[in-house]
C-alpha cells in the first residue's frame, strides 16, 4: 500500500501521461515531496486507448520543439526506467484530395523547413512509393515526415511514472481528490479518499492534469478549465495477411488516419460533426462508450475506397472512447489566472501522447523559473476566458472543434457554433451596414464589410478571398479619405490608487509620470526583457490611468499586474463592458470630428498622444488621439448607453464625406503596411523588447522597472537578431505567418505575421532576423526571399516602416 505523506511540495491531480510527464519532470529538477494522486489506475481515463501517434510538426516553432522533445524523451526511456514504450520512427504521409489541401500541406512543409523538422513535398506516384496500399484515387500531392512515429501510450505514461518514483515522487492509485483548503488566492492543502480512507495533504502548490474530469477538478480548486469530453472513434482491423510496418498516413479530407498496429490497421476518424459526452460516471475506468456505427460508417466508407485492403479485412475492435477538447483546439498549460498556486496541465485535443514530455516540461520548467521558459501564449491557460467554462458554452463549441482538427486550416477561419456570446454596443448597427462578423475572445468583431448584393460570409481559401476587394476599398479609404472601425472588444482596465503612478512605473517599461491627459505607449517586461503585455496607457487624473490591451489578453494582462501588484496601494477593474470604441481614421479625420462636436481637435489643444472630454452630438465621450493604422485619427470612447447615438451620429455626419465602415482586416492590414507590431505574433514574452525594435518605448533613466538591467545588459551586449519588414516583389503570393526567411539563399528564420498591403501593392511580412555584431547596413545588404509554399519569393527588407517612416501622416 503505498504511504501518502501529510505534506507535499506539490500535488499533482491526475495519473494519465500528463500527469506522470509533469510529476517525471519536477522530479528531474530536483522537486521533492510531490505526490500524484490518481482516482482509479494510472492511464484509466483516456491515455490508455490513444492512438500513440507522435508528429514532430506544430502550429508554431515552440510547440514544435515540444513535440520533438516528446519524441526524444520517449526513445531514452526504456534505457532509464526499464519499461518499454514501443516507440518507432515510421514516418507519416499526409496527402491531398483538393488543390486547396495541396496549398495547405506545401505551406506546412515550408513552415517545417523553418522549424527544422524534415520534410518532403511528393507526387502521388511517390506517395505509392512511401504507401503501397493506397487507392491513389484524386491524390493530388502529399508531404513525407520521415522522423514521425507512434509508441505504445500506456507504457509512455508508465514510464514517466516510474521514473518520477525512482528520484522519490510518490504516486498514489485508487486516491480520488475530494476537496481542498484555501486561503485567498492559494489552496493550502488537498483532501482524498484513498484506499486506507480518507486523509489531507498540506501543499504549497497543486496541478490539475486530470484530463476530461479537468474542468470539473478545476471549479473544485476555483479556477476555470474550459474543455469538454466528446466521443472519439476508431476501429482495428482483424490481422492482415503481409501486413508490415508502415508509415501513419493521414487523409484529413476524408477525416481520416492509418495507423498499422501487430500486423493490424487501426483506422480512426476526426468527424465533422462530433459527439459531446457527459457526465462522467463515478466508476468509469478503463471504459469504453457504446458503439455507433451510424456516425462512423461514412468514414469507414472513404476508408474501404482509400485502403482497399480493408474491404476484405474483418474488424476486430471498434472503440469509442472519451477526449476531452478545448474551445480553440489548443491545449491548457500554465498557472490560473484566479489562483497563484494551481496549475493546469489538460485538455489535450487527441494529441496529448505527442504533446506530453514536452508539455511536461515545459510546466516543470514553468514551475521552477517562475516564469515560462519560452513563449507559450498558444496553449497558456491566460487565454480561455471567464465565460468559456459555460457548459452549454462548451457542448456546443466541441461539436465543431474536434473535426476542425482535420479541417482545411484556411486562413481567417471562423469557428461556427457558440457563436454571440459577446456583442459591442454597435453590433446591431453594423450589422445593418453588411458587417461579416469574426469571433475574438467570445466578442463577436465585424472583420469586413459586404456591399450590396454581395453575400455577407466568408468563401474560405489560401488565395485571394471573397473579402479581398473589400477590404482593399477600406484600406483605400483610411488612406486616403475617412474610415470608421468598431474596437469596443479592446481591454479597458482602471488602475486606480495613491500608488497608480508608482505601480505603473515598476511594472511598465515606460515612464507615466506624465500629466493628465497623456497616452504612453508602452510594454510591460519581464526579467529577461521579453515582452508580457503591449498596452497603451492613459492617464486619466492624479491617481486613475486607463490600460487598453488587445481584446485576446485583457484577462492575461489584468492578471500580470495583480500577480506583481505587491504592497502597492492600488485598485484593478475591468471595464471593457463598460464603454463602445469607435475609430475614426484618415487623413479627413478631423473634419469629421469637427462635424459632431463643438470641441477643438487641432495640434494645439489635441496633439498626437493625448485624451480630452469632448462632447458628441447630444452626448459625451472621451477621445484619445492615437492610431494603430498609421493615420490621423481619434479613438472614440463613449460609455454604452451613449453608444448607439454616438455611431448614429458620426456616421450621419460622415455619410456626405464618403465615411467608409471598415474592420479588422482592414486594421490588419493597415498596421503590418506601418510596422506596428502584433502581440502574440510579431512580439511574445521570449521577444526581447530592443530585438523587437521597441527600445523607443522604454525608458531606462527610471531607477527600478521589471526587466530594467535586461535591458541595459542587452545595450551593453548588442543585438542578437533584429524585427525586420518584407515586402514581397511579386505582387501575387499572399503571407500570413510563419513562411521561411532565406538570407543570401540560406534560411534564417520565418515571418512573425503577414498580410496584403493594399497601399504598397504587394504582401508584407514581418519577421526576426539573425544579426549579431552586425551593422544595419550589413543586414539590408543581403538579398532576401520568403518561401511560399515551396516557391522562393525576392523580398525588398527594410528596417524602417515601409509606410510613413516618419509618422508624419498619424501627426499631422
Amino acid at each position: 500500500m503505498t504511504e501518502i505523506p501529510s505534506r507535499a511540495r506539490v500535488v499533482i491531480i491526475g495519473g494519465g501521461v500528463i500527469g506522470c510527464s509533469v510529476a517525471y519532470h519536477l522530479t528531474k529538477l530536483g522537486w521533492q515531496d510531490v505526490v500524484l494522486l490518481e482516482r482509479k489506475q494510472l492511464t484509466s481515463g483516456t491515455t490508455w486507448h490513444a492512438a500513440g501517434l507522435i508528429g514532430q510538426l506544430r502550429a508554431s516553432s515552440n510547440m514544435t520543439k515540444l513535440a520533438r522533445y516528446s519524441a526524444e524523451l520517449y526513445a531514452g526511456l526504456e534505457a532509464e526506467t526499464g519499461v518499454a514504450t514501443g516507440l518507432r520512427q515510421v514516418g507519416s504521409v499526409s496527402v491531398a484530395l483538393t488543390a486547396e489541401r495541396k496549398e495547405e500541406l506545401f505551406r506546412n512543409a515550408a513552415m517545417a523547413r523553418a522549424f527544422g523538422v524534415p520534410v518532403e513535398e511528393i507526387s502521388p506516384a511517390e506517395v505509392k512509393e512511401r504507401y503501397g496500399h493506397i487507392n491513389l484515387d484524386g491524390v493530388k500531392a502529399g508531404v513525407w515526415l520521415p522522423t514521425d512515429g507512434q509508441g505504445d501510450p500506456a507504457n509512455i505514461a508508465l514510464a514517466m511514472a516510474k521514473g518520477a518514483r525512482q528520484r522519490g515522487a510518490v504516486v498514489a492509485e485508487r486516491t480520488k481528490v475530494t476537496g481542498i483548503t484555501r486561503e485567498g488566492r492559494r489552496i493550502t492543502g488537498v483532501s482524498y479518499d484513498g484506499p486506507d480512507g480518507p486523509g489531507h495533504i498540506a501543499c504549497e502548490q497543486v496541478v490539475n492534469c486530470a484530463g476530461m474530469w479537468g474542468h470539473q477538478v478545476g471549479r473544485m480548486l476555483g479556477t476555470n478549465v474550459p474543455l469538454q469530453a466528446c466521443e472519439h472513434f476508431y476501429i482495428v482491423s482483424e490481422p492482415i495477411a503481409g501486413l508490415t510496418q508502415m508509415p501513419v498516413l493521414r487523409v484529413p479530407d476524408e477525416c481520416a488516419y492509418y495507423k498499422e498496429d501487430a500486423g493490424k490497421m487501426m483506422l480512426g476518424a476526426f468527424e465533422p460533426v462530433s459527439k459531446p459526452w457527459g457526465p462522467i460516471p463515478e466508476d468509469f475506468e478503463f471504459d469504453q462508450l457504446p458503439e455507433d456505427f451510424d456516425h462512423f460508417e461514412p468514414i469507414l466508407e472513404h476508408a474501404v475506397n482509400r485502403l482497399p485492403m480493408l474491404a476484405d479485412a474483418g474488424i476486430h475492435t471498434f472503440f469509442n472512447g472519451p477526449e476531452s477538447f478545448t474551445p480553440d483546439d489548443a491545449y491548457h498549460l500554465g498557472l490560473a489566472p484566479e489562483m497563484d498556486n494551481v496549475w493546469v496541465a489538460a485538455g489535450f485535443n487527441s494529441i496529448g501522447i505527442q504533446s506530453a514530455g514536452g508539455a511536461g516540461m515545459a510546466l516543470a520548467q514553468w514551475m521552477e523559473d517562475g516564469q515560462k521558459p519560452f513563449d507559450l501564449g498558444d496553449v497558456d491557460i491566460s487565454r480561455m476566458q471567464p465565460f468559456q467554462g459555460n457548459k452549454t458554452y462548451l457542448a456546443d463549441r466541441s461539436t465543431e472543434t474536434l473535426g476542425l482538427l482535420y479541417a482545411d486550416h484556411f486562413p481567417y477561419r471562423q469557428k461556427a457554433t457558440a457563436r454571440g456570446v459577446r456583442r459591442t454596443p454597435f453590433h446591431h448597427q453594423l450589422l445593418e451596414n453588411g458587417a461579416v462578423m469574426g469571433e475574438l475572445a467570445g466578442w463577436e468583431r465585424a472583420n469586413w464589410y459586404a456591399n450590396p448584393g454581395q453575400e455577407a460570409s466568408y468563401a474560405y481559401s489560401w488565395k485571394r478571398q471573397n473579402f479581398f476587394d473589400n477590404v482593399a476599398a477600406e484600406h483605400r479609404a483610411v488612406r486616403e479619405n475617412v474610415g470608421m472601425y468598431d474596437m469596443s472588444s479592446f481591454g479597458k482596465i482602471r488602475v486606480e490608487g495613491p500608488d497608480a503612478c508608482a505601480f505603473l512605473n515598476y511594472v511598465g517599461g515606460g515612464e507615466y509620470d506624465v500629466p493628465v491627459g497623456k497616452i504612453v505607449y508602452t510594454q510591460f517586461l519581464n526579467d529577461r526583457a521579453g515582452i508580457e503585455a503591449d498596452v497603451t496607457v492613459t492617464r486619466l487624473s492624479e491617481t486613475a490611468y486607463l490600460v487598453v490591451t488587445p481584446a485576446a489578453t485583457r484577462q492575461a494582462d489584468q492578471v500580470w499586474m495583480q500577480r506583481h501588484k505587491g504592497d502597492f496601494n492600488i485598485v484593478l477593474t475591468d471595464v471593457t463592458a463598460g464603454e463602445g470604441v469607435l475609430a475614426v481614421m484618415g487623413p479627413n479625420a478631423r473634419k469629421l470630428m469637427q462635424a459632431v462636436s463643438p470641441n477643438d481637435f487641432c495640434n494645439a489643444v489635441n496633439p498626437f498622444g493625448t485624451a480630452q472630454d469632448i462632447e458628441l452630438g447630444m452626448g459625451l465621450a472621451r477621445v484619445h488621439r492615437v492610431t494603430y493604422v498609421g493615420e490621423l485619427g481619434w479613438e472614440i470612447y463613449v460609455s454604452s448607453d451613449m453608444a448607439q447615438h454616438a455611431f448614429e451620429t458620426l456616421y450621419a455626419a460622415g455619410r456626405d464625406m464618403g465615411l467608409k465602415l471598415c474592420g479588422m482586416h482592414m486594421m490588419d492590414t493597415c498596421r503590418i503596411e506601418k510596422g506596428f507590431r502584433h502581440f502574440g505574433h510579431d512580439i511574445t514574452c521570449q521577444d526581447h523588447v530592443l530585438e523587437a525594435g521597441l527600445g523607443f518605448a522604454v525608458k531606462t533613466d527610471k531607477p527600478d522597472f521589471i526587466g530594467r538591467e535586461a535591458v541595459l545588459a542587452k545595450k551593453e551586449s548588442g543585438l542578437d537578431a533584429r524585427m525586420v519588414q518584407f515586402k514581397l516583389r511579386d505582387a501575387e503570393p499572399l503571407l500570413y505567418h510563419n513562411e521561411p526567411i532565406l538570407r543570401d539563399g540560406e534560411i534564417v528564420g520565418y515571418l512573425s505575421s503577414g498580410a496584403y498591403g493594399h497601399h504598397l501593392g504587394a504582401a508584407i511580412g514581418m519577421g526576426y532576423v539573425p544579426c549579431k555584431g552586425e551593422t544595419t547596413a550589413q543586414v539590408l545588404a543581403s538579398s532576401y526571399q520568403i518561401d511560399v509554399a515551396g516557391v522562393r519569393v525576392a523580398a525588398e527588407a527594410s528596417l524602417k516602416p515601409m509606410y510613413d517612416p516618419k509618422a508624419e501622416r498619424a501627426r499631422s
